[in-house]
């Protein structure tokens, strides 16, 4: 099955069950103890700086390992994986002097990911899907770094919309089904990657389902810059996203209220991958497969899911427990919703005829 079989299937597939996406990549990264040597591997072996915590480097110096990590939540039941390109951006990369790796860390980050789903695919004919990841980059568009100069902005909004196309880009040539737009913590931000992904598209004459998934940062139910969820939403659905979701700093538990509010004013699907619960004392995650599904198939019998996955401390058997218990349940059904307008600030406003 060729790309453009998969992505003329996809809503069909939404339509018949709730998709599977898969967890963690940092998780599993951790678990092999890598050290400075290792993420460098020969070909930085001289490299001016240390590059140890930079994930996505691996893409290159350590390619098994990635692709082990892709297979591994393609056992698990993930319809979705997604691509090792969640800080390959200029903005991040300029952290470890790599910027000039940006495009090449994409493309390949998405053949790994697509050569995984091939494999799996050609053993049952199910198709699996590769999400090339955009991440929030190290920059803030709509902060200031500074507590004394609130005016202050350390990155523009066409840096980052040419950040983003070049990452794009990268990602589709790399062999990408689908891009998501993830954890997005500033609206502001994500517009400028809806801005250089659409451009891209008009550039490629054709388009690639567009998954949008913020982050609420704590208790206060907002992003870091301060929308509420509905806000958040009405600020990015002039992308038509085949998705609204949320993933990142919170559990299942907390999380579930906001799901529930995209659930109720989104008229696309949507979609979830929360951390295996809150931090520990230690910076680890408690929550059990089990816990996880528990909580996943509550949210799924309630009609808030069309697509589910796990973010930090979640792992292939967290996924494996997630993909069973929402086998036998139906997909939430995307609401036909009045026509209105729709205005946001950090807050909704509706205006109904």
């Amino acid at each position: 099955m060729n790309r453009e079989q998969r992505i003329e299937l996809l809503p069909q597939l939404l339509r018949e069950r709730i998709l599977v996406l898969d967890g963690a990549m940092g998780t599993m990264i951790q678990r092999h103890r890598l050290d400075e040597a290792a993420y460098r591997g020969e070909r930085f072996k001289s490299w001016g700086r240390d590059v140890r915590g930079n994930n996505d480097l691996l893409t290159l110096t350590q390619p098994q390992i990635i692709r082990d990590i892709h297979r591994a939540y393609l056992d698990a039941g993930a319809d979705i994986i997604e691509t090792n390109s969640f800080n390959s951006t200029t903005m991040s990369q300029a952290d470890y002097g790599m910027e000039a790796l940006v495009a090449e860390l994409n493309r390949e980050s998405a053949r790994l990911a697509r050569s995984a789903a091939d494999e799996f695919e050609a053993r049952d004919g199910r198709p699996r899907y590769v999400a090339g990841i955009l991440g929030p980059t190290s920059r803030t568009a709509s902060l200031s770094p500074d507590v004394n100069n609130p005016g202050f902005r350390n990155v523009s909004f066409d840096e980052l919309r040419d950040a983003y196309y070049e990452a794009a880009k990268a990602l589709v040539e790399g062999g990408a089904d689908i891009l998501m737009i993830e954890t997005v913590f500033d609206t502001l931000n994500c517009k400028a990657a809806i801005y250089a992904v659409m451009e891209l598209f008009d550039h490629l004459g054709y388009r690639l389902p567009v998954m949008i998934s913020g982050t609420i940062t704590d208790a206060s139910g907002r992003t870091l810059s301060g929308q509420t969820p509905d806000a958040f939403w009405y600020s990015v659905q002039h992308a038509e996203p085949i998705s609204i979701g949320f993933n990142c700093a919170l559990g299942p538990k907390e999380l579930r209220q906001h799901i529930l509010t995209l659930s109720r004013v989104a008229d696309t699907h949507v979609s979830a991958h929360p951390n295996a619960g809150l931090p520990n004392e230690l910076g680890g995650y408690d929550l059990t497969p089990a816990d996880m599904a528990e909580h996943i198939a509550e949210w799924a019998n309630a009609g808030l899911l069309n697509i589910v996955g796990g973010c930090c401390g979640t792992t292939p058997d967290h996924i494996r427990a997630i993909a069973e218990a929402v086998r036998s349940v139906r997909p939430r059904t995307v609401p036909q919703l009045p026509p209105a307008m729709h205005l946001a600030g950090l807050e909704p406003f509706v205006a109904v005829q």
